[in-house]
Protein backbone atom coordinates (compact mmCIF):
# COMPACT_ATOMS: atom_id res chain seq x y z
CA UNK A 1 0.00 0.00 0.00
CA UNK A 2 3.16 2.37 1.22
CA UNK A 3 4.35 2.34 -2.91
CA UNK A 4 0.89 2.67 -4.35
CA UNK A 5 0.54 6.21 -2.42
CA UNK A 6 4.13 6.55 -3.29
CA UNK A 7 2.82 6.15 -7.31
CA UNK A 8 0.62 8.26 -7.05
CA UNK A 9 2.43 11.48 -5.27
CA UNK A 10 5.42 11.17 -7.72
CA UNK A 11 2.36 11.55 -10.83
CA UNK A 12 1.70 14.53 -8.85
CA UNK A 13 5.05 16.59 -9.17
CA UNK A 14 4.95 17.17 -12.88
CA UNK A 15 1.23 18.20 -12.60
CA UNK A 16 2.00 20.83 -10.13
CA UNK A 17 4.85 21.89 -12.39
CA UNK A 18 2.56 22.24 -14.79
CA UNK A 19 0.11 24.30 -12.88
CA UNK A 20 2.56 27.02 -11.75
CA UNK A 21 3.43 27.55 -15.34
CA UNK A 22 0.00 27.84 -16.20
CA UNK A 23 -1.16 30.32 -13.96
CA UNK A 24 1.85 31.98 -13.94
CA UNK A 25 1.70 32.65 -18.06
CA UNK A 26 -2.07 32.87 -17.84
CA UNK A 27 -2.33 35.89 -15.46
CA UNK A 28 0.13 37.80 -17.37
CA UNK A 29 -1.62 37.02 -20.79
CA UNK A 30 -4.62 39.09 -19.31
CA UNK A 31 -4.60 42.72 -21.00
CA UNK A 32 -3.73 45.05 -18.27
CA UNK A 33 -1.07 46.31 -15.90
CA UNK A 34 -1.29 45.12 -12.18
CA UNK A 35 0.41 48.43 -11.00
CA UNK A 36 -2.04 50.84 -12.99
CA UNK A 37 -5.45 48.42 -11.86
CA UNK A 38 -4.30 48.83 -8.13
CA UNK A 39 -2.76 52.93 -8.11
CA UNK A 40 -5.07 54.45 -10.41
CA UNK A 41 -4.70 57.66 -10.98
CA UNK A 42 -0.90 57.59 -9.06
CA UNK A 43 0.15 55.36 -11.99
CA UNK A 44 0.21 58.15 -14.38
CA UNK A 45 3.24 59.54 -12.55
CA UNK A 46 6.42 57.06 -14.41
CA UNK A 47 8.31 57.62 -11.14
CA UNK A 48 5.69 55.87 -9.29
CA UNK A 49 5.03 53.44 -11.87
CA UNK A 50 8.38 52.40 -11.80
CA UNK A 51 8.79 52.28 -8.28
CA UNK A 52 5.85 50.20 -7.57
CA UNK A 53 6.43 47.85 -10.66
CA UNK A 54 10.26 47.68 -8.63
CA UNK A 55 8.81 46.95 -5.40
CA UNK A 56 6.70 44.10 -6.33
CA UNK A 57 9.21 42.55 -8.69
CA UNK A 58 6.94 43.10 -11.47
CA UNK A 59 10.52 44.84 -13.36
CA UNK A 60 12.27 41.83 -13.47
CA UNK A 61 12.00 39.44 -17.01
CA UNK A 62 9.53 37.17 -16.36
CA UNK A 63 11.76 33.73 -16.43
CA UNK A 64 12.98 35.12 -13.50
CA UNK A 65 9.80 36.21 -12.19
CA UNK A 66 9.01 32.58 -12.62
CA UNK A 67 11.95 31.11 -10.54
CA UNK A 68 11.32 33.61 -8.20
CA UNK A 69 7.93 32.22 -7.59
CA UNK A 70 8.95 28.61 -7.60
CA UNK A 71 11.24 29.65 -4.95
CA UNK A 72 8.40 30.81 -2.98
CA UNK A 73 6.65 28.11 -3.47
CA UNK A 74 8.98 25.39 -2.32
CA UNK A 75 9.88 27.73 0.76
CA UNK A 76 6.15 28.12 1.74
CA UNK A 77 6.23 31.37 0.78
CA UNK A 78 3.08 32.36 -0.59
CA UNK A 79 3.14 35.99 -0.85
CA UNK A 80 0.91 38.63 0.06
CA UNK A 81 -1.45 40.61 -1.66
CA UNK A 82 -0.42 43.35 -4.26
CA UNK A 83 -3.72 45.25 -3.12
CA UNK A 84 -4.66 45.11 0.63
CA UNK A 85 -0.65 44.03 1.56
CA UNK A 86 -2.19 40.65 3.47
CA UNK A 87 -0.44 37.33 3.27
CA UNK A 88 -2.27 34.90 0.93
CA UNK A 89 -2.08 31.77 2.97
CA UNK A 90 -4.47 33.53 5.33
CA UNK A 91 -6.76 35.01 3.08
CA UNK A 92 -7.19 31.75 1.35
CA UNK A 93 -7.82 30.04 4.67
CA UNK A 94 -10.65 32.28 5.62
CA UNK A 95 -12.12 32.25 2.30
CA UNK A 96 -11.94 28.45 1.38
CA UNK A 97 -13.57 27.45 4.84
CA UNK A 98 -16.81 28.23 3.98
CA UNK A 99 -16.62 27.06 0.61
CA UNK A 100 -15.34 23.44 1.63
CA UNK A 101 -18.45 23.52 4.19
CA UNK A 102 -20.10 24.60 1.46
CA UNK A 103 -19.24 21.63 -0.96
CA UNK A 104 -19.25 19.45 1.85
CA UNK A 105 -22.81 19.97 2.67
CA UNK A 106 -23.66 19.68 -1.13
CA UNK A 107 -21.49 16.73 -1.12
CA UNK A 108 -23.84 14.87 1.56
CA UNK A 109 -27.13 15.71 -0.23
CA UNK A 110 -25.77 14.93 -3.62
CA UNK A 111 -24.41 11.06 -2.06
CA UNK A 112 -27.01 10.38 0.68
CA UNK A 113 -29.60 11.17 -1.96
CA UNK A 114 -27.81 9.76 -5.37
CA UNK A 115 -27.02 6.77 -4.04
CA UNK A 116 -30.03 5.72 -2.52
CA UNK A 117 -32.09 6.56 -5.81
CA UNK A 118 -29.78 4.96 -7.54
CA UNK A 119 -30.01 1.65 -6.14
CA UNK A 120 -33.96 1.89 -5.66
CA UNK A 121 -34.13 2.76 -9.81
CA UNK A 122 -31.33 -0.40 -10.39
CA UNK A 123 -33.77 -2.80 -8.08
CA UNK A 124 -36.93 -1.55 -9.75
CA UNK A 125 -35.41 -1.25 -13.14
CA UNK A 126 -38.17 -1.21 -16.11
CA UNK A 127 -40.50 0.47 -13.94
CA UNK A 128 -42.50 3.68 -13.65
CA UNK A 129 -40.34 4.13 -10.53
CA UNK A 130 -36.81 3.90 -12.48
CA UNK A 131 -37.86 5.91 -15.18
CA UNK A 132 -39.25 8.87 -13.10
CA UNK A 133 -35.76 8.67 -11.01
CA UNK A 134 -33.77 8.66 -14.02
CA UNK A 135 -35.92 11.35 -15.76
CA UNK A 136 -35.14 13.74 -12.53
CA UNK A 137 -31.58 12.44 -12.66
CA UNK A 138 -31.55 14.12 -16.33
CA UNK A 139 -33.48 17.27 -15.53
CA UNK A 140 -31.34 17.97 -12.81
CA UNK A 141 -28.13 17.17 -14.61
CA UNK A 142 -29.34 19.50 -17.06
CA UNK A 143 -30.60 22.56 -14.84
CA UNK A 144 -27.22 24.92 -14.88
CA UNK A 145 -26.38 26.65 -11.36
CA UNK A 146 -26.94 30.19 -12.74
CA UNK A 147 -30.56 29.26 -13.66
CA UNK A 148 -31.43 27.10 -11.35
CA UNK A 149 -30.02 29.32 -8.26
CA UNK A 150 -32.81 32.24 -9.47
CA UNK A 151 -35.33 29.77 -10.00
CA UNK A 152 -34.78 28.62 -6.63
CA UNK A 153 -34.26 32.09 -4.66
CA UNK A 154 -37.02 33.45 -6.49
CA UNK A 155 -39.60 30.66 -5.23
CA UNK A 156 -38.06 29.60 -1.70
CA UNK A 157 -37.02 33.34 -0.99
CA UNK A 158 -38.76 36.40 -2.45
CA UNK A 159 -41.94 34.18 -2.85
CA UNK A 160 -42.48 31.96 -0.18
CA UNK A 161 -40.11 33.85 2.45
CA UNK A 162 -38.99 30.56 4.09
CA UNK A 163 -35.48 30.62 3.58
CA UNK A 164 -32.73 33.97 3.23
CA UNK A 165 -30.82 34.39 0.21
CA UNK A 166 -27.24 36.17 1.69
CA UNK A 167 -26.13 37.77 4.47
CA UNK A 168 -24.56 34.80 6.31
CA UNK A 169 -21.85 36.91 7.42
CA UNK A 170 -24.31 40.13 8.92
CA UNK A 171 -25.29 37.01 11.45
CA UNK A 172 -21.82 37.06 13.30
CA UNK A 173 -21.72 40.66 12.74
CA UNK A 174 -25.18 40.92 14.97
CA UNK A 175 -24.18 38.23 17.29
CA UNK A 176 -20.80 39.61 17.30
CA UNK A 177 -19.23 36.29 16.76
CA UNK A 178 -15.35 36.08 15.20
CA UNK A 179 -15.98 32.38 13.14
CA UNK A 180 -12.49 30.51 13.26
CA UNK A 181 -10.92 30.92 9.66
CA UNK A 182 -14.50 31.75 8.60
CA UNK A 183 -16.08 28.75 9.36
CA UNK A 184 -19.92 30.41 9.88
CA UNK A 185 -21.53 26.39 11.05
CA UNK A 186 -18.30 26.17 13.86
CA UNK A 187 -18.65 30.10 14.71
CA UNK A 188 -22.22 29.86 14.95
CA UNK A 189 -21.67 26.45 17.52
CA UNK A 190 -18.96 28.35 19.73
CA UNK A 191 -21.61 31.54 20.15
CA UNK A 192 -23.53 28.88 22.30
CA UNK A 193 -27.08 30.45 21.08
CA UNK A 194 -28.89 27.23 18.86
CA UNK A 195 -30.83 30.28 17.09
CA UNK A 196 -27.63 31.88 15.76
CA UNK A 197 -26.59 27.78 14.43
CA UNK A 198 -30.37 27.50 13.09
CA UNK A 199 -29.86 30.65 11.25
CA UNK A 200 -26.74 29.50 9.32
CA UNK A 201 -28.09 26.95 8.80
CA UNK A 202 -31.05 28.00 6.73
CA UNK A 203 -28.34 29.85 4.98
CA UNK A 204 -26.77 26.73 3.50
CA UNK A 205 -30.19 25.61 2.29
CA UNK A 206 -30.39 27.28 -1.12
CA UNK A 207 -26.74 27.40 -1.95
CA UNK A 208 -26.20 23.62 -1.15
CA UNK A 209 -29.63 22.61 -3.12
CA UNK A 210 -28.33 24.93 -5.92
CA UNK A 211 -24.77 22.90 -5.84
CA UNK A 212 -25.77 19.23 -4.99
CA UNK A 213 -28.14 19.28 -7.91
CA UNK A 214 -25.53 18.16 -10.85
CA UNK A 215 -23.27 16.23 -8.36
CA UNK A 216 -27.06 14.20 -7.21
CA UNK A 217 -27.73 12.93 -10.95
CA UNK A 218 -24.22 12.11 -11.70
CA UNK A 219 -24.34 10.05 -8.98
CA UNK A 220 -27.57 7.86 -9.34
CA UNK A 221 -27.52 7.43 -12.55
CA UNK A 222 -23.84 6.36 -12.20
CA UNK A 223 -24.84 3.70 -8.86
CA UNK A 224 -27.75 2.51 -10.76
CA UNK A 225 -25.30 1.15 -13.80
CA UNK A 226 -22.90 0.12 -11.13
CA UNK A 227 -25.65 -1.94 -10.08
CA UNK A 228 -27.30 -3.32 -12.62
CA UNK A 229 -24.05 -4.45 -13.86
CA UNK A 230 -23.06 -5.87 -10.72
CA UNK A 231 -26.41 -7.61 -10.48
CA UNK A 232 -25.72 -9.49 -13.46
CA UNK A 233 -23.42 -11.43 -12.19
CA UNK A 234 -22.70 -15.07 -12.35
CA UNK A 235 -21.64 -14.64 -8.28
CA UNK A 236 -24.80 -13.00 -7.43
CA UNK A 237 -26.51 -15.35 -9.36
CA UNK A 238 -25.36 -18.21 -7.15
CA UNK A 239 -25.73 -16.53 -4.28
CA UNK A 240 -29.58 -16.15 -4.95
CA UNK A 241 -29.25 -19.47 -5.92
CA UNK A 242 -28.09 -20.87 -2.01
CA UNK A 243 -31.19 -19.00 -0.77
CA UNK A 244 -29.59 -16.25 0.64
CA UNK A 245 -31.75 -13.07 1.59
CA UNK A 246 -32.08 -9.94 -0.99
CA UNK A 247 -30.73 -7.96 2.06
CA UNK A 248 -27.72 -9.91 2.43
CA UNK A 249 -27.21 -10.30 -1.72
CA UNK A 250 -27.26 -6.50 -2.01
CA UNK A 251 -25.48 -5.59 0.92
CA UNK A 252 -22.57 -8.48 1.12
CA UNK A 253 -22.56 -9.36 -2.60
CA UNK A 254 -23.24 -6.14 -5.02
CA UNK A 255 -22.52 -3.06 -2.69
CA UNK A 256 -18.73 -3.88 -2.31
CA UNK A 257 -18.39 -4.39 -5.88
CA UNK A 258 -20.47 -1.37 -7.38
CA UNK A 259 -19.01 0.67 -4.55
CA UNK A 260 -15.49 0.82 -6.43
CA UNK A 261 -17.34 2.89 -9.74
CA UNK A 262 -19.40 5.07 -6.90
CA UNK A 263 -16.29 6.23 -5.02
CA UNK A 264 -15.02 7.28 -8.05
CA UNK A 265 -17.91 9.33 -9.31
CA UNK A 266 -18.36 10.94 -5.20
CA UNK A 267 -14.20 12.27 -5.15
CA UNK A 268 -14.68 13.56 -9.01
CA UNK A 269 -17.80 15.36 -7.99
CA UNK A 270 -16.36 16.65 -4.41
CA UNK A 271 -13.35 17.78 -6.90
CA UNK A 272 -15.88 19.33 -9.23
CA UNK A 273 -17.65 20.98 -6.21
CA UNK A 274 -14.40 23.01 -4.91
CA UNK A 275 -13.43 23.98 -8.15
CA UNK A 276 -16.92 24.99 -9.59
CA UNK A 277 -18.83 27.23 -6.50
CA UNK A 278 -17.73 30.17 -8.14
CA UNK A 279 -21.33 30.69 -9.81
CA UNK A 280 -22.61 29.72 -6.49
CA UNK A 281 -20.69 31.78 -4.46
CA UNK A 282 -22.14 34.75 -6.49
CA UNK A 283 -25.36 33.74 -6.96
CA UNK A 284 -25.70 33.38 -3.27
CA UNK A 285 -23.28 36.07 -2.42
CA UNK A 286 -21.29 33.42 -0.51
CA UNK A 287 -17.68 34.72 0.98
CA UNK A 288 -16.02 31.96 -0.77
CA UNK A 289 -12.90 31.59 -2.54
CA UNK A 290 -14.36 31.16 -5.69
CA UNK A 291 -15.39 35.07 -5.31
CA UNK A 292 -12.35 36.09 -3.76
CA UNK A 293 -10.28 34.77 -6.54
CA UNK A 294 -12.53 36.55 -9.36
CA UNK A 295 -11.67 40.04 -7.43
CA UNK A 296 -8.07 39.49 -7.31
CA UNK A 297 -8.48 38.63 -11.46
CA UNK A 298 -10.17 41.81 -11.79
CA UNK A 299 -7.69 43.43 -9.67
CA UNK A 300 -4.09 41.60 -11.31
CA UNK A 301 -3.50 40.48 -7.69
CA UNK A 302 -1.03 38.06 -9.29
CA UNK A 303 0.01 36.63 -5.38
CA UNK A 304 -4.12 35.83 -4.87
CA UNK A 305 -4.61 34.34 -8.47
CA UNK A 306 -1.32 32.72 -8.46
CA UNK A 307 -1.06 30.96 -5.14
CA UNK A 308 -4.66 30.89 -4.52
CA UNK A 309 -4.88 28.70 -7.60
CA UNK A 310 -2.54 26.94 -6.70
CA UNK A 311 -3.34 26.28 -3.34
CA UNK A 312 -6.84 25.23 -4.75
CA UNK A 313 -5.35 22.62 -6.97
CA UNK A 314 -3.04 21.52 -4.07
CA UNK A 315 -6.86 20.66 -2.08
CA UNK A 316 -8.60 19.10 -5.43
CA UNK A 317 -4.75 16.88 -5.66
CA UNK A 318 -5.39 15.64 -1.54
CA UNK A 319 -8.62 15.10 -3.07
CA UNK A 320 -8.05 12.82 -5.94
CA UNK A 321 -5.02 11.02 -3.90
CA UNK A 322 -7.93 9.97 -1.29
CA UNK A 323 -9.74 8.63 -3.71
CA UNK A 324 -7.24 6.71 -5.71
CA UNK A 325 -6.42 5.01 -1.51
CA UNK A 326 -10.14 4.35 -1.19
CA UNK A 327 -10.50 2.87 -4.34
CA UNK A 328 -7.21 0.16 -3.56
CA UNK A 329 -8.94 -0.59 -0.51
CA UNK A 330 -11.81 -1.61 -1.71
CA UNK A 331 -10.50 -3.52 -4.24
CA UNK A 332 -6.75 -4.77 -3.43
CA UNK A 333 -5.99 -5.49 -7.16
CA UNK A 334 -5.53 -1.87 -8.47
CA UNK A 335 -2.85 -1.25 -5.88
CA UNK A 336 -0.36 -2.97 -7.94
CA UNK A 337 -1.62 -1.71 -11.18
Amino acid sequence: MFLFILRRLLILIPVYLGLTLSTFAMIRMVPGDAVEVMMGEKAVDPALHAAAMQRLGLDKPLPIQYFNYLKDIFTGNFGVSFRDRTPVLDDFLAHFVPTLELALCAMVIATTLGIALGIVAALKRGSWLDYTLMSGALTGYSMPIYLLGPILTGLFAHHLGWLPVSGVISVFQFLDVKPFYGSWLLGSLMSNQSGAFLDVLKHFVLPSIALSTIPLAMIARMTRSAFLEVLGENYVRTAKAKGLSPARVILVHVMRNALITVVTVVGLQMATLLAGAILTETIFSWPGVGNWLLDGFHNRDYPIVQNGILLVATSLMLVSLLVDILYGLINPRIRHA
